[in-house]
């Protein structure tokens, strides 16, 4: 039986960065070409 994670561990700001990094990943392979700035910038939740 594992035990369970160390909340003390836990980095929230990380976390966020990883889901942002990730849907830039996903966004650019389904992208024909690199992506405009203005598609970074919503997919980050600048616009």
């Amino acid at each position: 039986m594992s035990e369970p994670l160390d909340e003390r561990l836990r980095d929230d700001e990380v976390l966020d960065e990883i889901d942002l990094t990730t849907d830039l990943m996903i966004a650019a392979t389904e992208s024909e070409g690199p992506l405009e700035q203005s598609e970074v910038d919503h997919i980050l939740g600048l616009d």
